[in-house]
Formats: C-alpha cells, structure tokens, sequence
C-alpha cells in the first residue's frame, strides 16, 4: 500500500510503501529504481502487528518500478500500487507515479 505527501515546492514526494502482515515474512526490503534494484539498501521495519512499512523522498515528475524483497528469496508486488510494467524477467513490477500537474 502507499500513502503520498508532496512537499509544497511540489518536486519531492515523501512516499510511505506498507506491506501487510499475511505477506508472513521475517525480513522485507524494498528494491526498486531509486535504489538500483539494491537487495540490501532499504530494509523495511517491521512493527508487532507483523506489518512492515518505510518511507522515502523521491523526486517527483516521474514514475518508479519497485518489488518487495521477502526474506532474502522471494519477490512480491504492492497490490495497491499505481499500476504495473512488465519486467524483464516475465512478470511484473509494481509502480508508483509521482507526476503530478500543481496548476490543479
């Protein structure tokens, strides 16, 4: 899931990206093109509900590819994402878009 805050200059996004707890994983990162699909540099919190969350700065203007990373091993879309693309591995990326027109 996603929650999106502009800043009022409208060319950052603060984006929280939220995983469900039924995900049923220990560890969860968030790999996408913000980070050069880096495996490692973005670990997810987890809270006790089991639910995992983490948040970022993005500039806005564009769209961003993004997977969950689960474990260590398996790959998982945001089912509340803005929409999908294909990938070059024959399934999906999730996206999330942050064009936006500030004139409205």
């Amino acid at each position: 899931m996603l929650r999106k805050n502009y800043y009022k200059s409208g060319k950052k996004c603060r984006v929280w990206f939220y995983l469900p707890a039924d995900v049923d994983a220990d560890t969860a990162t968030l790999v996408g093109d913000f980070n050069d699909w880096d495996e490692t540099s973005h670990p997810m919190k987890k809270k006790a509900d089991g639910t995992f969350y983490i948040a970022l700065t993005l500039d806005t203007g564009c769209d961003y590819q993004y997977r969950y990373h689960l474990d260590g091993e398996r790959w998982e879309n945001d089912w509340h994402a803005d929409y999908y693309a294909p990938n070059d591995m024959g399934t999906e990326n999730s996206v999330v878009s942050l064009k936006v027109d500030l004139k409205n």
